[in-house]
């Protein structure tokens, strides 16, 4: 591990800073993400650029990076003709990136702990189609767990600091992956995408929340890929229903048109706002779509007098 404390204690003790959005960040530097393995296609292609990816994030004050496997699955790599065996070796690949960031920015003079997240997005992410924003795939809790697992499997062994099963839309995708989790002996956290008061499948957030309060190997629940309005209700739930530490990283508060696979309208995100929902419980704070290594160093200069 590239610290010495698991990141379950470190939340015990303060508040840690995630990164930001992995696709903006490679779109930023000049990266064509306009495929429907997105970002997951530089694994194969250019992994040097997600590890200066990475890099960029730690350096500007982050904690944990994600990785880049959200949108990479084993039919997803399928669709494009990698095979099994190639696509095992990506996903694996996804963390060592991480990891020789944090190494590198670790070289260079950083001397906090830094933690590996590995991203474990939703069905819809392998479909491209914004059905990640929507949930209800038509697919049981028990379908739904024999797609997850095998990734899972691999994530884990990968070796991450923990599993971040993430921009879930749907309660029902929740309980498969929840179901998914056990046995790996790998830490996870827990985050939907919502509208609101209510996951993006309609539920209410009390009840989605709910199903990983007696989930041992759930260290973080909460919301991400959201607008920053939502996140305020989304943190105070969260810790109500759980009693565990809340992770949240909304969106820039732009927009994404699945169709035209592009972003509309203007920011509304406030680094600012992250003490009030620390103040709440949050305890993982960062950003998701659109939200860059600037405004991660401003919320880790926001939260450091405070950790």
């Amino acid at each position: 591990m590239t610290s010495t404390s698991t990141l379950a204690q470190a939340l015990a003790t303060r508040t840690v800073v995630l990164d930001g959005g992995m696709s903006n960040q490679l779109e930023s530097a000049g990266h064509d993400l306009s495929d429907e393995l997105w970002s997951a296609r530089l694994l194969a292609e250019r992994p040097e650029a997600i590890t200066e990816a990475h890099l960029a994030y730690f350096e500007a004050g982050a904690d944990v990076a994600i990785t880049s496997s959200y949108q990479a699955t084993f039919a997803g790599f399928e669709k494009r003709g990698i095979g099994r065996a190639r696509a095992t070796e990506l996903l694996s690949l996804s963390v060592e990136l991480a990891r020789d960031a944090a190494r590198q920015a670790q070289a260079k003079g950083v001397t906090r702990p830094l933690y590996v997240a590995a991203s474990v997005g939703p069905y819809g992410a392998m479909l491209a189609d914004g059905s990640e924003y929507r949930g209800r795939y038509g697919l049981s809790v028990a379908e739904l767990e024999a797609f997850h697992r095998p990734r899972l499997e691999v994530l884990a062994a990968a070796g991450p600091d923990v599993l971040a099963l993430e921009t879930v839309p749907d309660a029902d995708e929740a309980e498969a992956l929840l179901r998914a989790l056990r046995g790996l002996e790998t830490p996870a956290w827990l985050s939907y995408s919502i509208a609101g008061d209510r996951t993006r499948a309609g539920q209410p957030l009390e009840d989605a929340f709910a199903l990983a309060a007696d989930a041992d190997e759930v260290i973080a629940v909460g919301v991400n890929c959201c607008a920053p309005q939502d996140v305020d209700a989304a943190v105070e739930i969260a810790a109500r229903v759980t009693g565990k530490p809340v992770v949240v990283y909304p969106n820039s508060g732009e927009a994404w048109d699945a169709e035209a696979r592009a972003w509309n309208g203007r920011s509304s995100f406030a680094p600012s706002e992250v003490l009030a929902w620390e103040g709440s419980g949050a305890r993982l704070i960062g950003g998701c779509c659109r939200v860059g290594p600037a405004a991660i160093a401003s919320i880790a200069d926001t939260l450091s007098p405070h950790a």
